[in-house]
């Protein structure tokens, strides 16, 4: 996974959007469950939603950023949460097998993840759901790379996202039932520079964590306008298109 440090504050600025697919995901989880692992728990928003969908579960939050798991810990009130900075992408369980396992917009961020994700469901008792963003075709990154180009940096790190057909094979295994699916959200956000402030908490990170002091603001400026144009702000706020991938297998 990326070594580049997250700023939490910048990632929940616009929470309740990028928790919605998250509360979809859960939706489609059959069942009850009295331990959950959440890899790449990130600042631990996910435990609202884990608590709601599943009042009685313990729920462990894996992810490798230390500023993410210090927020988490300093967030979330509940007793029966508990958080841990390691590799979630190659968490398995050391003992028991948790009942359900989720993850929230993390595997774009690992390499290859389609090859590891066979093992991390068999590491569930019941159920193993994730979902990821489908946009790295939009303007929004296709703009970073264009704009990153002019400032000479081209080898920042791109997600990995895989077509939903992809997933369906890879999850779809004698003894399990695999239901894969994708939706596109029209997010309203407000205020100004709306998707930059949106992708400079994720997709941006790693080409602004490449530069600095005036270059870095030249950037910013240039990356914000072409945005904005591509992204034009309306009376009512502006709208981003975001497609997710979402996947749930099932133990039958």
């Amino acid at each position: 996974m990326t070594s580049h440090r997250w700023d939490p504050s910048q990632y929940l600025r616009y929470g309740d959007e990028r928790t919605r697919p998250f509360l979809d995901l859960l939706a489609r989880v059959p069942g009850d469950a009295r331990t959950v692992v959440d890899l790449g728990c990130g600042p631990g928003n996910d435990v609202g939603p884990l608590r709601a969908r599943w009042p009685e579960a313990t729920i462990h939050g894996v992810d490798s950023s230390a500023e993410m798991i210090e927020r988490a810990r300093a967030d979330v009130d509940d007793p029966r949460a508990t958080f841990e900075v390691g590799d979630a992408a190659a968490w398995r369980p050391g003992g028991d097998r948790p009942d359900v396992i989720v993850s929230n917009a993390m595997y774009q961020w690992v390499e290859r993840h389609i090859d590891l994700l066979p093992a991390t469901a068999d590491g569930a008792g019941r159920a193993f759901a994730f979902q990821v963003p489908g946009n790295q075709d939009a303007p929004s990154h296709a703009l970073l790379a264009t704009v990153a180009a002019e400032f000479g940096v081209t080898d920042f790190r791109r997600v990995d996202v895989r077509d939903p057909a992809e997933y369906l094979a890879a999850l779809q295994r004698p003894g399990w039932d695999v239901d894969v699916w994708e939706t596109t959200y029209l997010h309203v956000l407000q205020g100004p520079d709306a998707v930059f402030e949106w992708i400079s908490g994720t997709g941006a990170r790693p080409v602004l964590a490449r530069l600095d002091g005036a270059e870095r603001d030249a950037f910013v400026a240039r990356y914000k306008a072409v945005l904005n144009a591509a992204y034009p702000p309306r009376d009512f706020g502006t709208v981003l298109p975001f497609r997710r991938i979402f996947a749930v297998a099932v133990r039958r």
